[in-house]
């Protein structure tokens, strides 16, 4: 695959794709239905697409931050803040050192404690962590071409060969709600319906096809997630 992007709804995609554009230091770029900010080669692509707003249970997908030092972590908390983040609270102890946020749309995500050996050398954006099965990890491993980088019980995360983002699978203690306004999405190196028929062989079911030709699907685990256009 070329390039994995998570997907957000949100009432009004422009402002959660400025809030991360201004955290990150990334560029905003007008997409086909939403707002894109490009990872690069390492770093996991955002996309804010207009859909269902607010926090309806526990949502399905969590950005990690990471922090060169308490000083870092505490710079990227005051940022966020003054973009129109939020302090939260989804059952973290007082005693964890992370700080857990929610963007300007809702959606959780923490700033993680310096010294994560887990997380060293991942970049800014350290880790996309999902709820979902080991077999669920399996999958996207395999269709996407990352190794895996943990692989303990039912906690798996595989990581790009060029490293950057993690991306992470952990069945949670509160299951996400079933309406899906996180998702990841796909734009294939070449045929998009060879692509399709690859993840299909590997464990996807095919969900329909979009009026703009996007391909919906859904992992192992039932998770939708979508192929467009490669380009």
């Amino acid at each position: 695959m070329r390039s994995l992007a998570v997907t957000f709804e949100a009432e009004n995609p422009a402002e959660p794709a400025r809030f991360w554009a201004a955290l990150l230091g990334r560029d905003v770029v007008e997409d086909a239905g939403g707002v894109l900010l490009p990872g690069g080669d390492t770093q996991l692509g955002l996309r804010f697409v207009p859909g269902r707003a607010g926090r309806v249970g526990a949502h399905r997908m969590h950005l990690h931050l990471t922090s060169a030092d308490l000083d870092d972590q505490q710079h990227t908390v005051a940022t966020a803040i003054s973009l129109g983040g939020r302090h939260t609270d989804v059952g973290q102890r007082p005693e964890e050192p992370h700080v857990v946020l929610a963007d300007p749309a809702g959606y959780e995500f923490c700033v993680i404690e310096p010294g994560n050996d887990y997380l060293a050398g991942c970049g800014p954006l350290g880790e996309l962590t999902c709820a979902g099965s080991r077999r669920a990890g399996l999958f996207w491993s395999k269709a996407l071409g990352w190794p895996l980088v943990w692989d303990q019980g039912e906690q798996t995360a595989i990581q790009s060969p060029r490293g950057g983002t993690k991306v992470a699978w952990d069945t949670w203690e509160n299951p996400p709600a079933p309406a899906n306004r996180q998702r990841f999405e796909l734009l294939p190196d070449g045929d998009r319906r060879a692509a399709v028929e690859k993840l299909i062989s590997l464990g996807a079911t095919r969900l329909g096809t979009r009026d703009d030709g996007t391909v919906v699907l859904a992992d192992p685990d039932g998770t939708e997630f979508r192929v467009r256009h490669g380009g």
